[in-house]
């Protein structure tokens, strides 16, 4: 059920949710394309637990969970999906090298689309514009980068500089207009969050964050190998659902 307070905190209501406005949880914001990122994050999600084994408890959990909620995210399309699914794939093929700029290549339209594929899933990742700041307007369109390094400086500082010279000059750039997914409606959005019975849609964004964020502690502490310090018989058998639970009653005899 969508919060009454994100509700009220919208002045204007309409057929869709104005991206930015708050939510009625403080510093929660309301999301701009939440489809599209669960399913980003979700693929994510599913490609790094193949580097945990099958028969660890915890991919097997993790990824229970994610294709669930996967599955629920899918299936809710918004209107017209169908068609600019089908022209993005088309724009894909047709200027390739626009969304896959080898090392030493051009930076088509400034390197700001960046295609990835998780999970088999093909995905267009589009660095929105920044706000000008009038600090570095004076510049006329110069990338402030900071403050030179002074003195010596080591390998790994001097890292950057070889990449600046594996990049070509961007004469002859390509300029693609990539058409963002649509967006879903705000009864869809609810929806959404009635299947998935996790709060917000933001607040599940946050929780799946966290979960790609997750596999990558669990992957270094290598929690599928036995501990190196056996635990002690009945350690945890306080903790076993038949402690704390009656045993059933037999059925009454006639």
């Amino acid at each position: 059920m969508r919060s009454a307070s994100r509700l009220l905190a919208s002045v204007k209501p309409g057929r869709y949710l104005e991206p930015g406005i708050p939510t009625g949880l403080t510093g929660l914001f309301t999301h701009n394309a939440p489809r599209s990122t669960l399913i980003y994050l979700y693929s994510s999600t599913l490609d790094k637990l193949k580097a945990i084994p099958e028969s660890s408890v915890y991919r097997q959990s993790a990824e229970s969970i994610t294709h669930h909620r996967l599955k629920i995210v899918e299936s809710i399309k918004p209107e017209g999906y169908d068609e600019w699914a089908k022209a993005a794939k088309e724009q894909l093929a047709a200027h390739p090298e626009v969304f896959n700029t080898p090392k030493g290549g051009v930076k088509h339209d400034k390197g700001k689309h960046t295609r990835s594929v998780h999970d088999g899933r093909t995905f267009v990742t589009t660095q929105l514009p920044k706000q000008p700041d009038e600090r570095v307007e004076e510049w006329d369109g110069e990338t402030d980068e900071g403050p030179v390094l002074e003195g010596v400086r080591t390998t790994a500082e001097r890292a950057d500089q070889k990449l600046l010279g594996m990049e070509r000059p961007g004469s002859d750039t390509k300029t693609v207009e990539w058409k963002l997914e649509p967006s879903l409606e705000a009864s869809q959005i609810s929806d959404m969050e009635n299947q998935i019975g996790a709060g917000l849609i933001e607040e599940v964004i946050q929780v799946a964050e966290g979960e790609l964020k997750l596999v990558d502690t669990m992957v270094e502490a290598k929690v599928w190998e036995d501990l190196q310090d056996k635990s002690p018989p009945g350690q945890w058998e306080y903790f076993e659902r038949r402690q704390h639970m009656s045993p059933t009653q037999a059925p009454p005899t006639e």
